[in-house]
């Protein structure tokens, strides 16, 4: 067993990939303690890195009696200390066990009678939850095994900081499920990076449900092993009602629990106090009545937190047109899709639409984007697609990459030095390559095109359609603009979806982007054109109303006055937003729970042309 100075071990208590947990004693004081140390003897420095910060989240939250603002619900962080190459975290040990545990070792079944242990449970677990939000801070990896219970004194306390994040939101990326923070059992449909969401304090509501959901039914929502399916589950499935697999869960409970877990945010609990209050409304009514009463969830629910609804509003036909034209491919054909509109308009958040089909028909979607600044360098945006494509790839099981290996070696032959040329990850696959002979510049420009088009035939299978995005095409250089077409244009092109967008305004005809697409029509190929229009003025008043939890009708005389000011563009209106928010025009007015805002200070505030230097700077970027 391992050996730290100051301390003697007692048990191990938990092991993953990165960490080992262990329950000791401090030798200067006898003081039980939890220890945490990297697995690694010779961490990365961004292991340690991340590491350290694990720990100043946790110390900040609850540093135990001399804490200033301690968390109860989060076990104290004592220290962080130097142990050989690397460091451990010295944490309190209040005598509790994980949740998960606690279940795995059969002490508990929660339904009917175990209402009586669960709703206090889940009261304590949300009162800590709501704690740590309050402090700015997304846990991101809520789960039993994260939850520790102590079943003598009936106390409960968040552990493991290990992801979590003091941002107010952030942005995930569509990855290999395997690269994915978190725990995929309870990760929420935005942590997965394959829905157009952002990550903000909500996603631990969902982990919360997932966690509550086998708690009291014995399982998770989706008890599958397949981790693409697990994820598509997240993002498109509806789990069971926990009162359909054991009737004797109260209908109030097990439609609280759906609510948590409500594919997007803006249908789960708004706010840890409107959980906290339906949580004691069902413990009240069990400990009165012994049983619970159905009543409508979320009476109390309003978030004085400022969020600008995510939904995509406006967009019902092009993302039909989108779908449908995937499917399409899915089935053995190739297609172009081209998205049109001024910047800020939401061509790459309409596109991100597509990662929930790509995930249900295991497929693989990679993107690139032009550089106005690197227009002479060949390839650049189609570099970073496979690049981002292999990457993909070396995350998969050790069985999956020695059969990417076979079939990459096949179609590549003696030629894999050609693509080691502009894409070096793949000798991570493929291993080392021959050199490949010298020719003429016109015949090495074929030999190129005609390798890659058999690299990317491996990728492109009825078993796993591809998805490649391109965004600003405008400024793609005239190498790039013919490979495309190579790509597109030949007979054995199946299960490939080029997907691509530009800004139209000031692109004429006889642009090089306009010419190559005239010329991929005339050989028959399928090209279809989406071009997005500024928001009407229902989906911008939707939008106001779904941010400011209002009616439509109060949100109308808002959203006209937003219409003016923005044109309907959707980035100027979430800047447009914030920015009244950040000038305190809309507030939160705790006395009466909603938000409110004065037309007349806001008409007369010049944001427009502030907006306008601001969107041009962010491009500019």
């Amino acid at each position: 067993m391992l050996t730290i100075s100051g301390y003697k071990i007692r048990e191990p208590l938990y092991e993953s990939n990165n960490s080992l947990v262990f329950r000791a004693y401090r030798m200067a004081d006898n003081l039980p303690v939890i220890l945490k140390t990297l697995r690694e003897e010779y961490p990365l420095p961004e292991r340690i890195a991340q590491f350290k910060r694990e720990y100043e989240i946790a110390h900040g939250l609850n540093s135990g009696p001399d804490a200033k603002y301690p968390v109860d619900g989060v076990v104290a962080t004592y220290r962080i200390e130097k142990h050989h190459l690397s460091f451990v975290i010295v944490s309190e040990d209040f005598g509790g066990i994980s949740l998960d545990r606690w279940m795995n070792n059969g002490e508990t079944t929660l339904p009917a009678s175990g209402l009586a242990t669960f709703l206090p449970l889940a009261i304590q677990v949300t009162k800590s939850l709501a704690q740590i939000h309050q402090r700015q801070i997304i846990h991101k990896n809520i789960n039993p095994s994260n939850i520790i219970f102590n079943k003598n004194t009936g106390q409960v306390k968040i552990i493991d900081f290990g992801i979590s994040t003091s941002l107010s939101r952030e942005n995930q990326i569509f990855n290999n499920p395997n690269m994915l923070e978190g725990t995929l059992e309870y990760i929420s449909p935005e942590q997965t990076g394959r829905i157009n969401r952002a990550v903000d304090y909500r996603t631990d509501f969902y982990s919360l449900g997932a966690t509550f959901y086998e708690l009291m039914t014995g399982q998770v929502p989706f008890p599958t092993g397949d981790v693409l399916e697990l994820v598509h589950c997240h993002i498109a499935k509806q789990p069971d009602a926990p009162h359909e697999l054991k009737p004797d869960i109260p209908m109030a409970v097990s439609d609280l629990v759906l609510k948590l877990l409500a594919k997007d945010a803006e249908d789960r609990y708004q706010s840890a106090h409107g959980l906290l209050a339906d949580l004691e409304k069902c413990l009240q009514q069990w400990q009165t009545a012994g049983r619970i009463e159905p009543f409508s969830l979320g009476q109390r629910d309003v978030s004085d937190r400022f969020q600008v609804s995510q939904k995509l509003y406006g967009r019902e036909r092009e993302i039909e047109a989108l779908l449908t034209a995937f499917e399409r491919i899915s089935a053995g054909t190739a297609e172009m899709m081209l998205i049109s509109g001024y910047a800020g308009i939401g061509k790459t958040a309409l596109v991100q639409e597509i990662h929930k089909p790509v995930t249900l028909r295991r497929g693989y979607f990679s993107s690139g984007k032009f550089d106005q600044l690197h227009f002479s360098i060949p390839y650049s945006a189609l570099i970073q697609v496979f690049r981002s494509l292999i990457r993909q790839l070396l995350t998969e099981s050790e069985m999956a990459i020695t059969d990417w290996r076979e079939k990459l070696q096949a179609a590549l032959g003696p030629n894999g030095g050609v693509i080691l040329e502009v894409i070096p990850e793949v000798e991570l696959i493929i291993g080392p390559q021959p050199a490949v002979p010298a020719l003429a510049p016109t015949e090495a420009q074929n030999r190129f095109s005609l390798v890659f088009q058999n690299f990317i035939r491996v990728f492109a299978k009825p078993a796993h359609p591809l998805v490649i995005f391109l965004d600003d095409l405008q400024w793609a250089d005239m190498a790039s603009l013919k490979l495309i077409k190579i790509l597109l244009m030949i007979p054995e092109s199946k299960c490939l979806f080029f997907v691509g967008s530009y800004r139209d305004n000031d692109l004429s005809p006889t642009h090089p982007l306009m010419q190559t697409v005239e010329e991929i029509k005339k050989s028959g190929l399928t090209v279809n054109a989406i071009t997005l229009a500024p928001l009407d003025l229902l989906n911008v008043t939707r939008m106001i109303a779904d941010t400011l939890h209002c009616t439509i009708d109060l949100a109308r005389p808002l959203a006209e006055l937003v219409l003016a000011k923005t044109g309907g563009n959707p980035f100027f209106l979430l800047e447009f937003l914030k920015n009244l928010y950040d000038e305190g025009l809309i507030v939160f007015d705790f006395q009466h729970g909603c938000w409110q805002w004065e037309l007349a200070q806001i008409q007369a505030q010049g944001i427009t042309d502030n907006l306008v230097d601001l969107i041009t700077g962010k491009e500019q970027q």
